[in-house]
């Protein structure tokens, strides 16, 4: 019986500004980092620290290509962010030097297949199902950290042209460099990584079809449409 050849997995990578293609290693996300957004799914904000879940890299939607409607959900939903792109290794960082850690930004969406995650935190499950999915992270090009300023700036979401996530940069509880830091005494961050840095209030139910459009001002747009 001859060997099982395993052929290496290609690597997910991002466009660039710049013209090039960013590698992407991990994907991690931080929950509720906006306090209106944590109230409407029902969590006062003010009590816990940030905690973070992750996607695989090869959940990633990139070049405004199509994202297919997930399997095994009758709730898919939408959440606009902002993501960060890690340049420089790093563990243990402090929250001062933690932006000098940073190659540069998107805009990302984070789909929830959210009847899935209903379902796993009642069961006190984890929710791998209902955010890790295949196509679960569209994310548009990546710009230079320099000349971004990720505490402030409008962040929106169009579905078919209409408005339905609207807020700011600076509505985030944990900021940027708080985030990194934070995480960054967890696992060694490392060139690659990108961090999805929460949603405002306002997601909401995706149909087949639709056409999303998110933007940051200072930063970029993702755009994809759920086929």
């Amino acid at each position: 019986m001859s060997d099982l050849v395993i052929p290496a997995p290609s690597v997910p990578t991002l466009p660039t500004s710049t013209g090039g293609r960013f590698p992407v290693r991990r994907v991690f996300c931080v929950g509720r980092n906006y306090a209106a957004h944590a109230r409407e799914m029902g969590h006062d904000p003010d009590r816990e620290p940030p905690f973070f879940f992750t996607k695989p890299a090869d959940a990633i939607v990139a070049d405004d290509a199509d994202t297919p409607y997930p399997t095994e959900t009758e709730r898919l939903e939408h959440e606009v962010e902002l993501v960060v792109a890690i340049g420089t290794a790093g563990s243990d960082i402090d929250p001062a030097h933690a932006l000098e850690h940073v190659w540069g930004y998107a805009v990302g969406l984070d789909l929830t297949r959210r009847d899935l995650q209903a379902e796993a935190k009642r069961l006190g499950r984890p929710w791998d199902m209902a955010k890790g999915f295949d196509a679960s992270a569209p994310i548009g090009t990546l710009v230079p950290a320099a000349g971004v300023d990720p505490t402030a700036g409008t962040v929106e979401l169009r579905i078919d042209g209409e408005i339905a996530q609207t807020g700011d940069l600076a509505e985030q509880i944990w900021s940027v460099a708080e985030v990194i830091a934070t995480l960054s005494r967890f696992v060694r961050l490392e060139p690659g990584d990108l961090v999805m840095t929460g949603t405002p209030e306002g997601v909401g139910r995706i149909e087949r079809g639709a056409l999303l459009e998110g933007e940051i001002v200072g930063v970029g747009r993702v755009v994809t449409r759920v086929a």
